[in-house]
């Protein structure tokens, strides 16, 4: 049986001082900000984004209670990261975590990705 098609994400908190220059950033590398409770694939966004950041914060025993009301991001990779049906290279998962990197007081993740289901971008008819 195979796997249902899906985004390969990480999921960061991010303090929402920095969300939009961090957006821009990962955007220039072809990474894609997705916040938790605007995401087009949550039915109930706010609570979906509620109960990220609760896991993540209770996962961490209180290191990260700095983060409590910081904004929970899914980050996508973009097409030039694919190649057809192929994983993502390593460079891809490099990009993501040195960016991210260069952020650390302002960003909070676990090393890894995760799924969730295809996340789609409005494409400009042309």
């Amino acid at each position: 049986m195979r796997r249902p098609p899906h985004e390969n994400v990480a999921t960061v908190l991010v303090d929402p001082a920095v969300l939009r220059d961090l957006e821009l950033e990962l955007m220039a590398l072809d990474l894609w900000v997705w916040p938790v409770a605007t995401a087009p694939i949550a039915d109930d966004g706010p609570r979906m984004a509620f109960q990220v950041r609760r896991r993540m914060l209770m996962a961490r025993r209180g290191a990260w209670d700095l983060a409590a009301d910081w904004t929970p991001v899914w980050i996508a990779f973009g097409d030039s990261w694919h190649t057809g049906d192929e994983p993502l290279p390593w460079s891809a998962h490099a990009a993501l975590w040195d960016a991210l990197s260069h952020h650390a007081a302002h960003v909070r993740y676990r090393l890894g990705l995760g799924g969730v289901p295809r996340l789609t971008v409005q494409r400009e008819a042309g």
